[in-house]
């Protein structure tokens, strides 16, 4: 497990939620780390629940006083995932222990505008269709960062490269659907 720092440059609107503040926190750790990164999984824990649970690595995170650490979710960093394993692959695979409440993830990825669509050419392989994106003139490069809670709740940040921000950060529950299914999916027993 590696642990993640509490970053919050601007801090979060006055009225997100846990899951936004937790959101908007993981986008500004990414963003900290430049571009050109590799997907990066965390799990959510209840913060409360962590200081009482264990108190050493609240106060390894720095959430060992209630005052210093008003955010409801600690995201912690998981390990690098393997080199090689396709996404859907790769979360096919995750079980959480019961103390995580949710879990995040942030993917950089190649997108095109809705215009685009309909000129992207039939019965291209995957390996075509990436490479036809990529090297598409209205390419946007793009980081989401994605959440979910064990109860349902989702909530997604996504960051324009060409706009890289936080006042540029566009958030919802529904940016970014089919990450949203594959992190829920980790839940289902």
């Amino acid at each position: 497990m590696l642990v993640m720092p509490n970053v919050s440059p601007s801090g979060p609107p006055m009225a997100a939620s846990p899951l936004t503040v937790a959101v908007l926190e993981i986008d500004a750790y990414a963003a900290g780390l430049g571009w050109d990164q590799p997907a990066r999984l965390f799990a959510l824990v209840d913060t409360a629940r962590l200081r009482t649970q264990e108190p050493g690595l609240a106060a390894q995170l720095g959430l060992d006083d209630a005052a210093s650490a008003p955010a409801a979710l600690t995201p912690i960093e998981q390990e690098e995932l393997p080199d090689g394993t396709a996404l859907d692959e790769f979360l096919a695979t995750i079980a959480w222990p019961d103390a995580v409440v949710g879990c995040a993830m942030t993917v950089e990825r190649l997108m095109l505008p809705p215009s685009a669509e309909a000129s992207v050419p039939e019965g291209l392989s995957d390996a075509r269709l990436t490479k036809w994106v990529a090297d598409h003139p209205d390419r946007q490069e793009v980081r989401m960062t994605v959440a979910v809670l064990r109860d349902g709740a989702r909530d997604s940040a996504v960051r324009l490269r060409e706009k890289d921000s936080p006042t540029e950060v566009l958030t919802g529950a529904g940016l970014v659907p089919g990450l949203s299914d594959a992190l829920a999916a980790t839940f289902e027993s």
